[in-house]
């Protein structure tokens, strides 16, 4: 053997012995994986599952399955493989699960957008949208309305044979957090939806909820704020304060939303049920854990084959409902609202009154599908001018920096909108309140003033008359434009003449602060309404007081005098107000037509409200400085339908001033009509200089029925711990 031989060989020895050496040292060390244990135990990891099995007989993961049924598809999408993102490019090998290194590599690590089935993208995201990339469904309103579009059927009822059930898939959990935004439901024509749920601002990703590893819920933390939570299963008895509707109309409002949707469910299914009999004539079952899922119920075992475009939709809302276990948590009101449209829309063929129980939307500030909190979703944020009141972080922002400023679009109000500590609930102090006049004002109560922050309204008294300064007061003008006092504008009902919210007449005197701010037990907002609800406490205040049946329409007030000249002085002062918001309106029908020579009328639901009547549809444009003062009180007083309550003898003042107004132009019958005397509504009522009358029981500066109504309330009650 040669010297270069021997060395040769040496080398190789060396080389091999070196290797062995290390081969034992890494036997040797116990390489730990981060999280092992926790992923191990989840779904992700299961590899007997259906979800890592199905493939086995193809021996090769489908392109169009691999990147939620394998980690190298996964790869392949996302481009953590060097291939360009956004597709799978080549099957994928059997025998993987959704691993390590499928979520944690660099393109994984910068992701941020995710793009559903509907062709929209979803950006901003951060780790969320690893989870998104799969749990989105791979369908949406988009495709089943291509689907329908597609097919011969000639009407919604008609039996196609290019029709066929299409499935959301499995756990598209972002689907339907993202709600309406993003369509993974099947979304009725003509119906607004909720957008994306937001949980708090702590817990408002899939990973600060979910594990992301194990994928468990720590119901620890859901227990901080839901103190019903104990275990897994008491997640489905949540409800939000804000859920204050009886969606499934058993008339249960405090059982959980999980069993709000269980029970809508079951009508649906009931719903779909009746319509494949009775309509299709093809009678129908489903069967959760077989594909197709839908089956003809005749024993046969065949799948379901004549369908027909509303039986589609209806049986995609099912099926989405069904296939998101956590949906009431991930966004269960716009599985409501699925399911409620498509029970509603059933009932179009089956007649059979369905919904006249149901519910499908919440109380005003949490009726996220609603125009209030929707108007802005084309924009993708509402605009600093509206996101005060209409954004769930825009009243905290204003009040904190005194400024707005574009916000995101929100499904309403959250708690923190008005709390500013969770899970304590505290309520965020307001001292004093700026109304759009300039008047700054304080009810006295933090709370209230809290509420009248956003229900004051935008215009004034002050508005208004700077848009027709120097102009003659009949002569149309193209500057003359309606003024909207915009809605719900009930503090500024509330304080009347201080706060000048409304249209006051010069040289006319107005009532102030409503004298029933005065009473103790009723001098808020939330005592008269209910926090959530927003629906008005009859049985628990106004009854003590008032003699009421109904509610607080059935109030008449104390006084007999017949403000609308109809001969009756005892109807409730709402139907005061309606007779005289009637006349107003004559009134300026008549003004527009013989002085402004445009007819008018007046449409409360669509915007300017106030439309040429020609036919034309065009907004109003012929506003003279009389006419915009008449129509702006009157919308004021649309817009606050519970203006008869909150300052109503106010609210006939204003009506009354612009009936006579007009009538200096035109012919108006003022027969009968009277106007409220001005109260002493003075603040000081009560005080160690203006004391409360002898008799005053009820604390309003007056002695009057309503204190012989306190008395008899509590007539024979005693404190006295001495007696029987």
């Amino acid at each position: 053997m040669s010297a270069q031989e021997f060395s040769s060989r040496w080398a190789l020895g060396l080389i091999i012995a070196v290797l062995f050496i290390a081969a034992g040292a890494l036997v040797a060390l116990e390489v730990e994986v981060p999280f092992e244990t926790r992923w191990t135990s989840s779904g992700h990891a299961d590899p007997c599952s259906e979800a890592f099995r199905h493939w086995d007989e193809d021996g090769e993961v489908s392109k169009s399955c691999a990147k939620c049924h394998s980690t190298p598809g996964f790869r392949d999408f996302i481009g953590a493989d060097g291939s360009s993102p956004g597709e799978v490019n080549e099957p994928a090998a059997l025998g993987t699960t959704i691993e390590c290194v499928a979520c944690h590599n660099d393109a994984a690590t910068v992701m941020d957008s995710v793009t559903f089935p509907s062709g929209v993208e979803v950006t901003g995201l951060g780790d969320e949208a690893r989870c998104m990339q799969c749990h989105q469904g791979r369908e949406s309103s988009v495709s089943v309305n291509k689907r329908i579009a597609d097919s011969n059927a000639i009407d919604d009822d008609a039996v196609s044979s290019d029709l066929s059930f299409r499935n959301i898939h499995y756990f598209a959990a972002g689907a339907t957090q993202f709600g309406g935004i993003t369509m993974g439901g099947y979304q009725y024509e003509g119906k607004t939806y909720d957008a994306r749920f937001a949980h708090v601002e702590e817990l408002d990703t899939c990973d600060s909820c979910h594990d992301p590893h194990s994928l468990e819920i720590d119901v620890d933390t859901c227990a901080i704020c839901h103190d019903n939570v104990v275990t897994h299963e008491d997640l489905k008895d949540i409800r939000f304060y804000g859920s204050g509707s009886d969606y499934d109309g058993d008339g249960d409002e405090d059982e959980g939303i999980y069993d709000e949707i269980a029970d809508l469910k079951d009508i649906l299914y009931t719903a779909i049920q009746s319509y494949a009999s009775g309509t299709v004539g093809v009678p129908i079952i489903y069967n959760p854990l077989s594909h197709p899922y839908w089956f003809k119920n005749d024993g046969s075992g065949d799948s379901y084959a004549d369908w027909t475009p509303r039986l589609v939709r209806a049986t995609y809302n099912y099926q989405f409902s069904m296939k998101d276990p956590g949906g009431f948590a991930h966004g269960g009101k716009y599985v409501i609202q699925l399911l409620y449209d498509s029970i509603e829309d059933l009932d179009t063929v089956l007649g059979a009154g369905l919904t006249a129980n149901l519910h499908r939307d919440d109380p005003g500030h949490f009726a996220g599908s609603k125009e209030p909190f929707r108007h802005w979703d084309e924009d993708g944020e509402v605009s600093g001018r509206c996101s005060k009141c209409h954004s769930a972080s825009g009243l905290p922002f204003y009040l904190k920096e005194g400024v707005t400023a574009s916000q995101p679009i929100s499904n309403g109000l959250m708690c923190s909108t008005c709390h500013d500590a969770i899970p304590e609930f505290t309520r965020r102090e307001v001292e004093e309140v700026e109304f759009p006049s300039g008047a700054v004002l304080n009810t006295g109560d933090p709370n209230s003033n809290l509420c009248i922050s956003c229900h004051q309204g935008r215009e004034s008294t002050v508005s208004v008359n700077e848009s027709i300064a120097g102009k003659n007061l009949d002569t149309p003008s193209s500057s003359v434009k309606f003024k909207n006092s915009h809605y719900y504008p009930a503090g500024a009902t509330l304080f009347g003449t201080e706060a000048k919210g409304a249209y006051e007449y010069a040289g006319k005197l107005y009532n102030g602060r409503s004298r029933h701010l005065q009473v103790p037990s009723v001098d808020s907002c939330h005592e008269c309404h209910d926090t959530h609800k927003l629906e008005v406490r009859t049985k628990e205040t106004c009854i003590y007081c008032h003699n009421v049946v109904d509610g607080p329409r059935d109030i008449r007030r104390d006084t007999t005098t017949d403000f609308d000249g109809d001969g009756s002085s005892t109807e409730p002062l709402v139907e005061e107000i309606e007779t005289l918001q009637d006349k107003l309106y004559g009134a300026i029908r008549s003004y527009a037509t013989n002085v402004s020579m445009v007819p008018i009328k007046y449409d409360a639901q669509s915007y300017p409200y106030w439309f040429k009547d020609d036919g034309s549809g065009d907004g109003y444009d012929a506003f003279t400085p009389r006419l915009l003062m008449a129509a702006y009180n009157y919308q004021f007083i649309m817009k606050d339908p519970g203006g008869f309550a909150h300052n109503g003898h106010y609210i006939i003042q204003l009506l009354y001033d612009g009936i006579e107004d007009l009538g200096t132009k035109v012919a108006v019958d003022m027969t009968g009509l009277v106007r409220p005397v001005v109260e002493n509504t003075s603040a000081e009522c009560g005080d160690a200089t203006h004391p409360y009358p002898p008799g005053d029981l009820n604390q309003d500066c007056r002695v009057t029925f309503a204190d012989i109504a306190v008395l008899g309330a509590n007539w024979l009650k005693d404190i006295n711990p001495q007696l029987p």
